[in-house]
């Protein structure tokens, strides 16, 4: 993979809305090394021994945050389950109704990327479209959990981009590959606590032109009610991903394109585009 170290520094100088502690953890590999997790303090990470998504303690062992030799990944476990939310903006639904609960669907964990890898534009469709979305990263086992009691089971937030082929989408009877495919969800550069999840600014930009501009507080549904709603049907586990839908209009994304997701209080997703070899 081609250096990206010129991309990814924006993440390093963001201010965030303070919430409480704010915490910045990244999954990486430093050199040919392991994959690890680690809490970013200033322009260094601090290693963790363990899990991040079980037991784990801060360890003496610190890397520069310098990317030519760090690589980050996405941040969260290989094998972790991808939701994804439709219509959780008014802006986004034009003339459709507002959705009383939280409306669902699935992608997969072979859609995820990380912060500086391309998404791959597969053949037979003619229209694939960005969508820049507030990512929650699940931290503890949540089965019926209410409202108020919700946010105790999120370890934080990440920037997230739900990739979606329009023709097929619109076409298919069920959105697998429209939303699933390999690529289709990039997801990084880090999980970030301690910040005001229902009042960040997110931004996309293609080509470092403004296409979607909005905040979580725009959402219809919470971070606390998507919790509780999808725990209500399924168990969520330590590591689930949940996208929580894009505001405004999308567009197409072409081969050479660059596409940034930012969102404040966590920094720049940032993910090339190059169509299927």
């Amino acid at each position: 993979m081609k250096s990206v170290c010129k991309w990814l520094w924006p993440i390093l100088m963001f201010s965030s809305t303070v919430f409480g502690e704010v915490v910045k953890y990244v999954r990486f590999q430093a050199g040919g090394g392991k994959a690890a997790y680690g809490i970013v303090e200033g322009e260094k990470i601090r290693e963790l021994s363990g899990d991040l998504f079980g037991d784990w303690k801060r360890t003496n062992k610190m890397h520069a945050f310098d990317l030519k030799q760090i690589r980050l990944l996405v941040p969260a476990p290989e094998h972790c389950k991808v939701l994804a939310l439709a219509g959780n903006y008014r802006s986004h639904l034009t003339t459709q109704p507002v959705p009383e609960h939280p409306e669902g669907f699935f992608k997969l964990p072979t859609s995820l990327i990380p912060v500086g890898e391309n998404v791959v534009i597969p053949p037979g469709t003619n229209d694939v479209h960005f969508e820049a979305e507030l990512v929650i990263v699940i931290g503890k086992k949540a089965k019926a959990v209410s409202e108020a009691d919700a946010l105790q089971y999120v370890l934080g937030v990440t920037c997230g981009n739900d990739i979606s082929a329009r023709d097929w989408q619109k076409n298919d009877r069920q959105w697998w590959r429209a939303k699933a495919c390999d690529t289709f969800a990039p997801c990084g550069p880090m999980i970030v606590s301690g910040i005001k999840y229902d009042d960040l600014a997110l931004e996309m930009r293609q080509n470092g032109e403004v296409r979607q501009k909005a905040r979580t507080s725009d959402m219809i549904h919470t971070v606390s009610q998507v919790v509780s709603w999808m725990s209500r049907h399924i168990t969520l586990e330590p590591g689930d991903l949940i996208y929580t839908g894009t505001p405004g209009k999308t567009t197409a994304i072409h081969p050479g394109d660059t596409l940034e997701v930012e969102i404040e209080g966590i920094g720049i997703l940032r993910n090339g585009v190059e169509a299927a070899k």
